[in-house]
């Protein structure tokens, strides 16, 4: 359905500069890019929108250089015209695309004006309605875990309050969250990872986590899939947690990396097409021994090179926590390849500089 946030957003990036040419009529096309000041189309040159796709990035992807924010033309629309709920988001947008609004259906059932709770489209409409992790909680949560520079690549997104139940028969509750798009190998949103954070204070005990019972829980379709960071090409790192990957990337920036949320999921996900070697982020557990022999088969059998990375302590954000950044990358760079040291360790010392 065109109301959905991915279709949408892929309808737009067809007409890209068109968008941008309407809404952010205060920029210029330059090269491959439309320059602008920034979301709201304040005349300037530090937000970039994508025009075209490329090795980089799918057309309509932008970044202001300023602030760091990043997202879609979905969001350009939102923001430059103040808008909040996500209704009419895609109202305006079907009305740029001159798409026809939809049509109710006639059913003897009562038709659900929401989405299923707990399916893929709830979880595309809550990182669609969810906002940039800069200058928030999320960014505070991640830096007092000790991953000063989040290189996510847009998969990362901030909830002020996010829906939160305990049980059927509890209330609701709402907490400020991370949302992470879980997506498949085409890069579609097939589900929705919540960590819902404590906004007043870090503790040892919950480590920025709200007190609740479970303050993490995922949505949608999970198996084979991942929290990505980064396009593949033809190396990737992949492991459980969030955070542990995140960690990682802060020291390798430029790898592509997957986070698959557990040892059971991990051990399912796909391997991209053209994937030459896999660096597997293993937990120092039970599960972590399991989920590296069958994933290490996994990619054997499928022509691809698998190599394990193992922290010292729990997992590689305890590591990047409890003995720092240098040690990490010491640690590192002699589990990786050579070629690997040159291409992704060296540029990430340039990069966190």
């Amino acid at each position: 359905m065109s109301q959905q946030p991915y279709e949408l957003a892929r309808r737009l990036a067809r007409e890209a500069e068109a968008v941008c040419r309407y809404y952010l009529s205060n920029g210029k096309r330059a090269g491959r890019y439309w320059v602008v000041g920034d979301v709201h189309n304040t005349p300037g040159r530090s937000m970039f929108v994508r025009l075209q796709e490329s090795p980089k990035g799918p057309a309509g992807k932008w970044t202001d250089a300023a602030t760091g924010e990043h997202g879609d033309l979905l969001d350009i629309i939102r923001e430059s015209r103040g808008l909040r709920d996500f209704g009419e988001v895609a109202e305006e947008a079907r009305r740029f695309l001159k798409l026809p609004r939809p049509e109710p259906q006639l059913s003897s059932k009562p038709i659900r004006s929401f989405a299923p709770p707990g399916s893929q489209e709830a979880a595309r409409r809550l990182f669609a309605i969810s906002s940039a992790i800069e200058g928030t909680v999320v960014e505070t949560y991640l830096q007092r875990r000790g991953i000063a520079r989040v290189h996510h690549g847009g998969s990362l997104r901030f909830h002020p309050r996010c829906y939160y139940r305990p049980n059927e028969h509890s209330p609701t509750q709402t907490w400020p969250a991370m949302i992470a798009c879980v997506t498949d190998l085409e890069g579609r949103i097939t589900g929705a990872h919540r960590t819902w954070l404590d906004p007043d204070g870090f503790d040892r005990i919950r480590l920025g986590k709200a007190p609740i019972d479970t303050p993490r829980r995922a949505m949608g379709d999970l198996l084979g899939n991942a929290v990505r960071f980064g396009v593949v090409d033809d190396v990737l790192a992949a492991g459980e947690g969030i955070e542990t990957m995140l960690s990682l990337r802060y020291v390798l920036p430029t790898m592509p990396m997957a986070a698959a949320l557990s040892a059971n999921h991990l051990s399912a996900m796909m391997l991209p097409p053209g994937l030459r070697r896999l660096y597997i982020a293993r937990d120092a557990d039970a599960a972590g021994d399991a989920v590296q022999a069958t994933l290490i088969q996994r990619a054997e059998d499928a022509g691809i090179e698998a190599i394990a990375l193992s922290p010292r302590l729990g997992d590689f954000n305890e590591d990047l926590h409890v003995l720092g950044l240098e040690t990490l990358r010491a640690a590192l760079r002699l589990q990786l390849v050579p070629e690997d040291v040159a291409r992704f360790l060296q540029s990430s010392r340039l990069a966190a500089e």
